[in-house]
């Protein structure tokens, strides 16, 4: 018998155009597993996604750029098909964003955490998170926001370069522009450039000193804030392989017990009275020792199924179960327990681990979506090749021309292109920036 209240179905909504994305994929399979009807608001068109069979239904999503009444307007048609309550988990910042602005319009349709509903669209601002920082006394690398262009040139030289840039709101950055979320810039022209492009990045540029990478530099923390503010459904973890090596999304994690990290976490959600899904991004400083805190994702991280206990809670389970009023079960935590995105890290996939293992696609008990991932990835790899070479590109249905147009977009859910493929960008190995 499940733990979980399978009267109550789960909608997930991903606005961000991405088919490599793993972890809705977590969040189907998850939910699916403990009988609950998973629905899916997500672009469906060549996603892996789609082939598992925990899926009950897919649904459009909003169009690109969607008006919260368009946002609204989807949500509630998907609530007419289900005729019933369910819980709405946000998989990406932009969905996460609108449905807290949206909560109110929503509620009677969805149940969702109690909680301010500007309360993501903080905490997700990359400029509001360094104020949300020094008010709970987290560390957070020291950040200026610019209001000139000379400014910008002035607050690089001022934080010492090379300096980290980011937009504010990167779910804003439009796909081909060229523009990135994060970059290493090294010299006050190239801030000055970067702050004239602002308007066209839908948000404020801020600059930040630069914490170098390293090992055992990079954690991460996901976790569930209950009705309580209890932390339950996750834990600390330590980043063991990135892609792009240094900066980029977690390919290899791995449990790792961090008091420290733990206690950040906890303090941090309990000083803003958060209460939902969070994923937070940490880098350790190698002449300190602090553990600065660089993201505050307001939804599942991708790899949250690495946190699931002995009792099977993770952070989407814990939701759901928090949400229809049903006890959270107390399981013990698995420490060295691991999790592979197999086409970043297609080796670690392969080789044994210590501690156990989850694989982002592959199930043996679901294989339809690792099989259509490796055809997807296959065609997106050979694509990259012959576009690098000069050749003609083999014609691609829909979906895949808006991956080729995102690859290389450092949007936090946007496909990565394969180690094999990727140019020199804004990060080298020498100078990695302190975003994840």
């Amino acid at each position: 018998m499940s733990l979980l209240d399978i009267r109550v179905p789960a909608v997930l909504l991903r606005i961000d155009r991405n088919p490599f994305h793993h972890g809705t994929l977590g969040a189907v399979r998850s939910l699916g597993r403990a009988g609950v009807e998973v629905h899916v608001v997500a672009d469906s068109t060549g996603s892996p996604v789609r082939s598992s069979r925990f899926v009950c239904q897919m649904h459009p999503p909003p169009p690109p750029g969607a008006t919260p009444a368009e946002i609204v307007g989807t949500l509630r048609r998907v609530a007419a098909r289900i005729a019933r309550p369910a819980v709405l988990i946000p998989m990406d910042d932009a969905s996460a964003v609108a449905v807290g602005r949206l909560s109110d319009e929503l509620a009677p349709s969805y149940l969702l955490p109690q909680q301010p509903g500007a309360l993501p669209e903080r905490v997700a601002d990359k400029a509001e998170l360094a104020a949300v920082c020094a008010g709970a006394d987290i560390p957070h690398p020291v950040t200026l926001i610019p209001e000139s262009p000379a400014q910008a040139a002035s607050a690089a030289w001022q934080l010492g370069l090379p300096v980290v840039a980011k937009w504010s709101r990167p779910w804003l950055v439009p796909a081909g522009t060229g523009l990135r979320s994060t970059v290493v810039v090294h010299s006050g022209q190239e801030a000055r450039e970067l702050f004239l492009r602002a308007e066209e990045a839908g948000s404020r540029l801020l600059l930040q000193a630069f914490l170098p990478s390293g090992p055992d530099r990079d954690w991460f923390f996901h976790g569930y804030a209950d009705r309580s503010g209890a932390v339950r459904g996750g834990g600390p973890g330590r980043k063991q392989r990135a892609w792009p090596r240094g900066a980029g999304l977690t390919a290899v994690g791995r449990w790792t017990p961090n008091p420290q990290v733990q206690a950040l976490a906890e303090r941090l959600t309990a000083s803003l009275g958060y209460r939902g899904i969070f994923d937070l991004d940490f880098r350790r400083c190698g002449t300190t020792g602090d553990y600065h805190l660089l993201d505050f994702n307001p939804r599942p991280g991708a790899q949250f199924r690495l946190f699931a206990d002995s009792a099977g809670l993770d952070v989407v389970r814990a939701l759901h179960l928090d949400l229809t009023h049903r006890p959270l079960p107390d399981g013990s935590p698995r420490p060295g327990r691991s999790f592979v995105v197999e086409n970043y890290a297609p080796l670690s996939a392969l080789r044994p681990m210590l501690g156990g293992r989850e694989l982002a696609w592959h199930a043996p008990d679901d294989p339809g979506p690792g099989r259509a991932m490796w055809g997807l990835w296959g065609r997106h790899v050979l694509r990259k090749l012959r576009e690098r070479l000069g050749g003609p590109a083999p014609a691609a249905r829909p979906a895949e021309a808006r991956v080729v147009r995102q690859a290389g977009e450092s949007h936090p859910n946007t496909p990565v292109e394969p180690a094999e493929l990727t140019k020199v960008t804004e990060l080298t190995d020498d100078e990695k920036a302190s975003s994840c």
